[in-house]
């Protein structure tokens, strides 16, 4: 038999439900002490299952695609993070060469972004016009894992504000063909004239969601989408306002009046019941590893620690359709030597990290 991992303590199969050790048997996760097991190796502490990003970009930075060694290292920062699973949402890079590497996180793809001509970030997205909308949206729901990601707004430079990118008859019939072929839809959406069309349309999320108004919380509430704030990315928009004030001041007021506005507004969708989960929008001008920032700032913005831990751990989880610490899963978890759920900037300082049953932090 090859190493079995007993990992002691406190596991925290879920928010409420916690358990003194599990055992990792090949790999994976069993609450049964195994027999005859001589190999043994103690890990103690509190346990969680490997966190998530939901909104992260493996193999892209701020001009495109990266080759794999920078893709590779920013996979590593996010293990190193304690984040085991990522949704990758939009990138022009092939990754699919993670998925055989036991030691990167386990990604789902959302394929490439799709953005209309010239409204978005250059090397990023195919750039289509909306007749082409539903057959893209076909090639990157095949290309991806049960995701495709669309730029829902951006600035319109004749405009001088941001503004929705599809009209609403487009969205309709390409996010009905994704449901279709079995993928959920995603969006980019920073201001709010978009929403209202793309969740009528049957969206499944919105990511940042700095535009979604008191209006609008009813309708994302009783159709069940979910958001994903990106805060950490969010805290940008004041720089991002600055830098383009003299050429486009419209825009300028615009980000800073959606980022003044950015606590309140998660906290209403919160308390409204729309599904929140944790994304950092890692992989373009930010950073990797910043899991734990982005659960830090939901706390800030008023939503429980308890229910800001599950938005990456396991809600966040059970909303991607992914395992946790169940009999027979596998071993994706970290471990902490405080509470997490006590004070959730534990998080920041993982002790143990265990992907796919073996100890990776190098300790």
């Amino acid at each position: 038999m090859s190493e079995v991992l007993h990992v002691t303590g406190r596991v925290l199969v879920g928010p409420e439900e916690i358990r003194d050790e599990l055992w990792v048997i090949g790999g994976r996760i069993s609450y049964d002490r195994p027999v005859g097991a001589r190999d043994v190796r103690t890990v103690s502490g509190w346990a969680l299952p490997g966190l998530v990003d939901a909104h992260c970009h493996v193999g892209l930075d701020a001009h495109g695609a990266v080759p794999r060694d920078v893709a590779e290292k920013q996979a590593l920062t996010d293990r190193d993070a304690g984040t085991l699973l990522l949704r990758d949402a939009g990138s022009p890079s092939d990754t699919r060469w993670t998925d055989d590497r036991d030691d990167l996180p386990k990604i789902i793809r959302a394929g490439r972004h799709i953005a209309r001509t010239r409204r978005y970030i250059r090397n990023y997205a195919h750039e289509i016009e909306p007749g082409e909308l539903v057959a893209y949206v076909t090639q990157e729901a095949r290309r991806g894992d049960g995701w495709v990601k669309l730029v829902g707004d951006w600035i319109d430079r004749d405009l001088g504000d941001l503004s929705a990118c599809w009209p609403r008859e487009a969205v309709e019939a390409a996010i009905t063909e994704a449901h279709r072929l079995g993928a959920r839809v995603t969006a980019h959406c920073f201001a709010e004239d978009s929403l209202k069309d793309l969740v009528e349309a049957g969206i499944d999320c919105i990511e940042h969601a700095t535009g979604l108004t008191e209006d609008l919380i009813p309708l994302f509430a009783s159709r069940g989408v979910a958001i994903v704030p990106t805060l950490v990315n969010i805290a940008t928009f004041p720089k991002l306002a600055a830098g383009g004030e003299t050429r486009f001041p419209r825009w300028s007021a615009h980000m800073r009046r959606l980022y003044d506005a950015r606590y309140d507004t998660v906290r209403a969708a919160y308390d409204a019941g729309i599904p929140v989960y944790v994304g950092t929008d890692a992989g373009g001008a930010l950073a990797h590893g910043l899991v734990a920032g982005e659960v830090a700032e939901l706390v800030t913005a008023g939503i429980p620690p308890v229910e800001a831990l599950s938005a990456a751990a396991w809600g966040a989880r059970r909303w991607l359709g992914r395992p946790a610490l169940d009999e027979g899963a596998p071993a994706d978890l970290v471990v902490y030597d405080e509470d997490p759920r006590a004070d959730v900037r534990v998080l920041a300082a993982p002790r143990r990290i265990v992907l796919n049953g073996t100890v990776v932090d190098g300790a």
